[in-house]
């Protein structure tokens, strides 16, 4: 994975959002600001418009990061940053990398999320998707970002679907408490649309 990859994939992921934007909507309407969908595709077209290729890739994912928290006005915004500044410093220095090496980063960039965010799996967050996809793609990690960014998605989507199990413990939608069961976390669900767009680019 070099820098021309990062691009498309967020290519991609801007579209998935796009294409999910109502049901986004739909989700956070439930218990949020319902503006979800808005502000995620607000985040990643501002990526886009704004991108300056670094063959650095912890300069670039830092970069990234800025962008997108400045363009996507909403609290899943700042924690998604949290995520690709965890992802950054790992990165620092590396201009090429390989399915393990993104493995590690985005160990980091979790675990960068559960300490600014304090959250933790389990609490109906984006969190829920980013750890079960880790869990189900660590065995392959090894194996080729074609496989690993699949099993990837495979775990992201069942983390998200689990959601509906969970009882909401931050933001608005705490407030909501039990009555946050059986519905899928708008969060959750757009880590697994990111987890999907990385797994549509290497297996396209």
């Amino acid at each position: 994975m070099e820098s021309k990859d990062i691009y498309e994939i967020i290519l991609i992921i801007r579209d998935l959002i796009d294409d999910n934007k109502s049901y986004l909507v739909q989700l956070d309407q439930k218990f949020g600001d319902g503006d979800l969908g808005v502000s995620m595709s607000q985040g990643f077209n501002g990526i886009i418009n704004s991108y300056e290729d670094n063959e650095d890739l912890g300069r670039l994912l830092l970069s990234i990061s800025k962008s997108f928290n400045e363009s996507a006005p909403s609290s899943l915004g700042t924690i998604i940053s949290f995520g690709i500044m965890g992802m950054a410093k790992y990165l620092k220095g590396k201009n090429e990398i390989d399915s393990e090496e993104l493995y590690y980063a985005l160990v980091k960039g979790a675990e960068n999320i559960e300490h600014k965010a304090h959250s933790k799996e389990g609490e109906k967050t984006i969190v829920d998707s980013i750890r079960p996809a880790l869990k189900r793609a660590e065995p392959y990690k090894s194996d080729g970002f074609k496989i690993f960014t699949r099993k990837l998605m495979e775990g992201s989507a069942e983390g998200a679907i689990a959601t509906k199990e969970m009882v909401s413990k931050h933001g608005r939608a705490a407030y909501h408490n039990e009555k946050t069961l059986g519905h899928i976390d708008g969060g959750a669900y757009v880590g697994k649309l990111i987890f999907e767009a990385n797994s549509n680019y290497f297996n396209k």
